[in-house]
């Protein structure tokens, strides 16, 4: 039985906390402050807590702008492409044309069939236009629907093997004069000037041991690391991992449920492909693999979808689900690769279960605590994944 006041106001606590430490980008100053944080959060239940830390190479932004007209724009470089060095010159033209430096607008993540097509379409254009390097740079606005200030940052997932042109991600504040000045043929530049400079970073680990050392273990992984505060995505999941946490010790379960809070997430999953490989066979050893992924936090336009390997797992998560009164917007269909860190243990042929889901400020610096975050909702969906794990824990087969 779940006390919903305390709960409640946990979970609101640890979200703000979280979004209170800044930008939680890999590597930074805010990102190992995060990491230790969640590691005395941790050994404030009575786990013991374990950080894995590593070097990497970050980018650190020098200079990121774009010029056009009597525009000077600042913006973020995708953390995967090729850098300017210099300043890059040339004509401005919608992203496929002749133009030197192509220009579109970033779609944003939706569960609505029309728009997925269009934002599908519009990746593997992208895409296109960086593999055959058909512009000197691109420009990428974000998407109108956000608010004007602010760049809503695309992953990187080549991150440790960057390709193709520059790539500089601006605010839509000034979309219609740009869109006005590539008609005019008007010619800009670009300029993405970044160094790769020593880093560490680190996993957040820990385990709760069953009493039987002969089942296989129950995993429990959340992303930790965002491009900006990230309250409402990355929030839910921190929420999440710790109370599965609390109920699990409290449980006193036949099976070991390992958790891990990984870094990265935004440079391809870095930091789980680092666990996976200190752990190769926990990939298909472990029971489950719990995801606790983006978004279900979400304040503005939220809507969850879940993810499962297999029917039981399935049925599982929506018996809880219907004794908290809550329900998914979508679910993956079996055999469809998963979004998210889930994608891996699929790739792995490993068992899971996760949650995802959209939100109107994804990768926005407006994702702030409190206006951002349900908690209410939160609540019970963290609620659903606290039942699901525990379960799960309890199985002696």
């Amino acid at each position: 039985m779940f006390h919903w006041k305390t709960m409640q106001e946990r979970i609101a606590s640890i979200i703000e906390e979280y979004d209170a430490q800044g930008d939680h980008r890999t590597g930074t100053e805010a990102d190992a402050r995060g990491a230790e944080w969640l590691a005395a959060r941790i050994e404030n239940l009575g786990v013991k807590s374990e950080l894995d830390t590593f070097a990497f190479k970050r980018i650190q932004i020098n200079t990121a702008g774009f010029r056009v007209g009597t525009l000077t724009i600042e913006g973020v470089p995708l953390f995967d492409c090729g850098l300017t060095g210099g300043e890059v010159e040339g004509s401005i033209g919608a992203l496929g044309s002749d133009a030197d430096i192509g220009v579109a607008m970033s779609l944003p993540i939706t569960s609505n069939q029309a728009d997925l097509v269009r934002r599908q379409s519009a990746a593997a254009e992208l895409e296109e236009a960086r593999r055959t390097s058909r512009h000197k740079a691109i420009v990428l606005v974000t998407d109108e629907s956000m608010p004007t200030e602010g760049v809503a940052a695309i992953n990187a997932p080549h991150f440790l093997k960057p390709y193709g042109p520059p790539v500089l991600q601006i605010p839509n504040r000034h979309w219609r004069e740009i869109c006005a000045l590539m008609e005019g043929k008007a010619r800009a530049t670009v300029i993405v000037a970044c160094d790769y400079v020593d880093a560490s970073t680190s996993n957040v680990q820990a385990s709760v041991a069953g009493s039987d050392p002969s089942l296989a273990p129950l995993l429990v992984m959340t992303p930790r690391s965002a491009w900006w505060s990230c309250a409402s995505e990355r929030g839910g999941g921190i929420a999440a991992f710790l109370e599965i946490m609390r109920a699990v010790r409290e449980l006193n379960a036949p099976r070991t449920v390992i958790f891990t809070a990984n870094t990265g997430h935004e440079l391809g999953h870095i930091g789980l492909d680092r666990f996976l490989g200190a752990n190769p066979g926990l990939l298909t050893q472990a029971q489950t693999w719990m995801h606790l992924g983006a978004n279900f936090a979400a304040r503005l336009d939220g809507g969850i979808r879940l993810q499962y390997s297999n029917e039981d797992l399935r049925s599982l998560v929506l018996s809880h689900c219907g004794r908290q009164q809550v329900a998914p917007l979508s679910e993956a269909p079996y055999g469809a690769r998963p979004a998210g860190e889930a994608r891996n243990i699929f790739d792995g042929g490993g068992n899971y279960v996760s949650i995802v889901g959209r939100n109107g400020l994804f990768h926005h610096p407006m994702d702030r605590f409190p206006d951002a975050v349900d908690v209410p909702l939160t609540t019970r969906w963290v609620a659903v994944l606290v039942g699901v794990a525990t379960d799960l824990a309890a199985r002696s087969t």
